[in-house]
Parts: C-alpha cells; structure tokens; sequence
C-alpha cells in the first residue's frame, strides 16, 4: 500500500507523483475517455429505466406506493454506502481498478433485479447496482478532476451532458424493449449486459496513464499551503450538507415524477417517459453551468440555483398542464437540479481539499449526495400518503431547497481552490 505524501504539494494518486511518466497518445486518451463516458452513459441509463416502469413492477409484485417509493430510489443507499470506502481507496490505489470493478458489480445488480422474487431481495439487488454505480462515479470525477486540474467545473459540466443523455436515453428506450418484448424484465437484461460488456472494454482500452496521472503540469510545481490540511474542513462540510439537502430535493423528484404524471395527472406511460426524458434535456446543459462554475463565485450560484429549482417545483406540483407544459418544466428542473446543483456540488467540493485530497472529496460528495437520496422516494411517498401530491412537492422539492441556503451561508469562497486562483500559482 502507499504512503499518504506531505499534504503541502499536490500529486496524483500513488504511483503517479510528479506527472513525471510520458502522457499517453492522443488516440489512447481519446479513447479512453470515450469509454470512460459511455460508462457513465450507461450509469445513467441504469439509473433511470427504474422509474417510468414503476408502476408495472408495482402491478407485478403488488407493492404499495410506498414500497414502490422506497425501491425507485433505494440504490442510491448503495452509492452512498460506497462514496467514502471509494474515496479512500481511489487515493491509495489503482483508479482504473476500482473503474473497472464497479462497473461490473453495477451491471450484475442491473441483470438480477428482474429475477427478484419479492420487495426485499429487489431492494437488494438494487442496492448492490447502487454500490458498484457510487464507486464508479466516485472513480470517474477523481479522475476528470484531476486530469481537468483548472477546468475542473467545464470538465465536470461535459460528464454531466453524457449523464443527461442517458437520462433521455433510459426511459425512452426502456419502456420501448418493455413494450416490444411484452415485458418490463427486457430493459434491465439488455442494460445489465451492456455494462459487463463496457467493463470488458475498459480493460483494454482504458490506460493507466490516464487514469493515474495529473493531465496539468502545474499541479505538481504548485504548492497548496493557503488550503486547509483535512479533507473534512468547514468549507467540505458545509457544501456537504448542501449536497445531502439536494439529494432529498432531486431524487424525490426524479424517483416519483413519472407516477405522480400518471396517478395525479393521468398520463399514460409513454407521456410520462417522454415527460421524465425531458429532465435529461435540461441536464445536457450542464455544461454552461459547468463553465459559470469555473468563473463566478460558486457559493452565489448554487444559492441562485436552489432558488430557480423551488420556482420550478411550483410549477410542476401546483398546475395542471399539458404534456408540452410538463416536458418544458421537466426540461427547466434538469438544468438547475442535474445539471447545475449535481455538476457545482462536485467541483466546489473538489475545491475545498487540496488536489491529492480529490478521491475524498469525490467520496464525501458522492455519500451526502446518495444517503439523502436513498430515503427521497420514501419520504416523497409518505408525504404524499398524508396530505397529497401537490403538498408533497411544497415540502419537499419547493421549501426544502431553502434549508441548503442556510447551510451554503457557512462556506467561505475565498478558501476554495477556483480556477482563477489556482491558474496564479504557475
């Protein structure tokens, strides 16, 4: 195992210091690159198939509203489950490893859901899925943040268009292979697969330069001693509970929207997808959000952004609208809770540590992201059970965002690492 180095210069992860190795071609890291984002293309898809075929599993396996809640986000448990063991073992050892490894382990949760007898080994299954989704995510932004050392936000916001096309791509086609082969097991079997097969690919065609070296020069000259010396600082934290207050908004969303479009607003199926699909659109944009990361002060434009998604939230639950209305208010929330929270959450808390220090920032945003988001659906679910649909998204999509106002009110800008600063330590 290797030493943790002095935290006052920044490095890579072991066996990476000082950048010194050559840097691989330019095919190699194109394409390494290019697998590493299908992968989490496919991360993405895994993800959101599960919803819009909620209410035929429900039908299937006779779940309640509140079951089929609990199961709509309970893999996220297991990405929060894996954010800090990842974290710690992203800094310590091979990245391209723990890559490769948990994509494998999320597809096989992916394969078994539909073999599942019952609500508990479902919630297994997709708690495993969770698992090897957190790892690999928490993988991927160690790497990229590191790699992107002083574009970090842009770099974060191009993952996150790839993420929003899954978000599209997810519903859309899986409920087309449910309706083509009669039966909603279809996605999940073709989904699971496709992920043994990336692993495969990654193996090959993934390089350990690229995933094991800083792609910036500066990162290893620069020192770093302004930064605090803890990963866990009051900058971390803060952004943390933040991070937590957005998982509780964005998955409660994301876990129920296509059913509250069916049940509340009498959609058929296919509406709801196309509906839910469009929250991927708004993400896509996540590269302009990205990008005002880079450039403006980060605390400020996360609290504009939780603003923006209670807004939009009032419009979702408190109108009665077409579908176009609905596509278009979907397409508003993914912009400002997938693309804008998720992509400056990450990199704001990249910038809170100092850069040998980015597989636990990635593992400490991945945990408070998920562990929130893995009780979302339930709760959603529960409020929804006691005062109905359009008082469950006040409480929980339109007032809780003002709850992470008050928690971002204790991050100090001035200690993070932004690209402006970091770029005057040449």
């Amino acid at each position: 195992m290797s030493q943790t180095k002095p935290a006052d210069t920044a490095r890579g992860p072991a066996g990476a210091e000082g950048g010194s190795a050559p840097g691989p071609s330019r095919f190699l890291l194109v394409t390494g690159f290019a697998v590493l984002l299908l992968s989490y293309l496919a991360n993405a898809m895994d993800r959101q198939v599960f919803f819009p075929l909620l209410p035929d599993i429900r039908a299937h396996y006779g779940f309640s509203l509140t079951e089929g809640g609990s199961l709509a986000t309970s893999f996220t448990l297991g990405m929060a489950i894996a954010g800090l063991p990842a974290g710690y073992l992203l800094d310590r050892f091979s990245r391209k490893t723990v890559l490769v490894v948990s994509i494998a382990i999320y597809s096989l949760g992916t394969l078994l859901t539909p073999l599942s007898s019952g609500f508990t080994d479902m919630a297994a299954y997709r708690v495993l899925s969770g698992f090897g989704e957190g790892m690999q995510t928490a993988a991927l932004f160690a790497v990229i943040g590191t790699y992107f050392f002083h574009r970090r936000g842009l770099a974060f916001g191009g993952t996150a268009v790839v993420f929003g096309t899954g978000l599209i791509l997810g519903p859309l086609v899986g409920v087309h292979l449910a309706t083509v082969f009669n039966s909603w097991k279809a996605p999940f079997l073709l989904f699971g697969t496709s992920g043994l097969a990336i692993a495969v690919l990654a193996v090959f065609l993934v390089g350990r330069r690229l995933t094991e070296r800083a792609g910036d020069p500066r990162v290893t000259t620069a020192t770093f001693d302004h930064m605090p010396a803890s990963p866990y600082n009051r900058n971390s934290i803060a952004l943390a509970v933040s991070s937590a207050v957005s998982g509780l908004v964005v998955y409660g969303f994301l876990g129920l929207y296509p059913t509250f479009l069916i049940s509340h607003l009498h959609y058929t199926t296919a509406q709801a997808a196309l509906a839910a699909s469009c929250v991927g659109y708004g993400g896509m944009l996540a590269l302009v959000a990205g990008w005002l990361g880079d450039r403006v002060n980060q605390r400020s434009l996360l609290i504009v952004t939780y603003l923006a998604v209670s807004a939009t939230s009032l419009l979702v639950y408190q109108t009665q609208v077409t579908v176009g209305w609905q596509c278009l208010f979907a397409a508003t929330m993914g912009f400002f809770a997938v693309g804008s929270l998720y992509t400056n959450h990450n990199s704001a808390m990249q910038r809170a540590v100092r850069p040998h220090q980015v597989g636990r920032a990635s593992g400490l945003f991945i945990s408070s992201y998920y562990i929130s988001s893995a009780f979302s659906g339930l709760l959603f679910a529960a409020l929804v059970n006691r005062f109905g649909w359009s008082q469950a998204g006040m409480w929980q999509v339109t007032l809780l965002p003002l709850v992470a106002v008050v928690a971002l009110v204790f991050v100090q800008p001035a200690r993070l690492l932004t690209a402006v600063r970091s770029a005057g330590a040449r």
